[in-house]
């Protein structure tokens, strides 16, 4: 299960995020009509940028690597509605940390997540540190990372664990890992700062726009069914109302602040979103499975996710650009 849920990638919602100017929402690729050449855009991220779960596409890298980009994730849906404007690269990989993006080959695991399935193609050979794909003639970078170097999907497996036969009462998970949560953000922190260092140091002149993380735990954790595995599964409403208010929103604020020390802009998801949870009718994100038992997600966004990533990034990408 723990290999399993290491795809997750993150799972997030932000408390004080810092918006995209509400003048640049729902920009549209008019907004570009005499912006003449095309920028360069690199797309950087782990799989909530990626897309990763049939729910937010299909894949389309022939061969395939095992990073999972998905044609419904946001970069590729900002890349055909701003396709006369912008020259997408996009190197977001599943499973990727922080370190990943920056400084380090990843081993991506595609959908390789036995017991569940077996990727025939499994294993596939390291990618290079998604930076490498940065340089002095990018225009314009967006990353959307920090859940895995925070470990979510090794608390989430733990919470799944510890609220087994728990009937739903309690906080066990929030009892046993409370304490871990502040140095694993600050790791985050130290980390997210050096990768930007490092993307700046790459491309000088090119602005960077953070990707936070959006809602997926609603306020009203009484909407999620206990023991529902197209929810949370077995984590206990308690746990859920932790993960949210002092794992997932600190989460995002970790990157907020990072992003402000190096002059950058942050896109928080967290508003736009906050109807569209996991628990939600109308979601924007899926649960541990789509459809028990077959149809494995791992709490990410679906296709309306991405979709509304995609207005708001695309608002910040404009504005970074200059292009109103």
């Amino acid at each position: 299960m723990r290999t399993r849920l290491a795809v997750l990638g993150s799972a997030a919602a932000l408390a004080a995020a810092a918006l995209v100017p509400a003048q640049f929402a729902g920009a549209t690729p008019a907004a570009a009509a005499a912006a003449g050449p095309a920028y360069d855009w690199v797309a950087l991220g782990d799989s909530y940028t990626a897309g990763v779960i049939p729910a937010a596409g299909e894949t389309f890298e022939v061969p395939r690597d095992g990073c999972e980009r998905t044609d419904r994730s946001y970069p590729q849906v900002i890349d055909r509605d701003l396709s006369s404007l912008i020259e997408l690269t996009n190197v977001s990989c599943g499973a990727a940390t922080v370190e990943d993006i920056a400084f380090s080959a990843q081993q991506p695991i595609g959908r390789h997540l036995p017991p569940l399935s077996e990727d025939p193609d499994y294993p596939f050979p390291p990618v290079p540190p998604q930076s490498e794909a940065v340089g002095p003639g990018t225009d314009v970078i967006t990353v959307g990372a920090g859940g895995n170097t925070l470990g979510f999907a090794g608390i989430l497996f733990t919470c799944l664990q510890l609220g087994d036969g728990s009937g739903g009462v309690g906080t066990p998970c929030r009892d046993g890992l409370a304490d871990d949560i502040p140095a694993r953000l600050a790791k985050v922190g130290r980390d997210y700062g050096d990768m930007l260092g490092a993307l700046h140091e790459r491309a000088p002149h090119a602005k960077v726009v953070n990707v936070g993380y959006p809602t997926v735990i609603p306020q009203d954790t009484s909407k999620c069914r206990y023991n529902d595995w197209e929810q949370f599964a077995s984590i206990t409403p308690g746990d859920l109302d932790w993960l949210r208010d002092d794992v997932l929103n600190p989460l995002n604020s970790t990157i907020a602040k990072a992003a402000g020390e190096h002059g950058d802009t942050f896109v928080g998801l967290t508003d736009s979103s906050r109807s569209h949870s996991v628990c939600d009718a109308g979601k924007w994100a899926e649960g541990v499975f789509t459809a028990f038992p077959n149809d494995v997600a791992f709490v990410h966004p679906n296709a309306q996710g991405h979709r509304n990533a995609a207005d708001h990034v695309s608002a910040a990408l404009l504005h970074a650009l200059g292009v109103n």
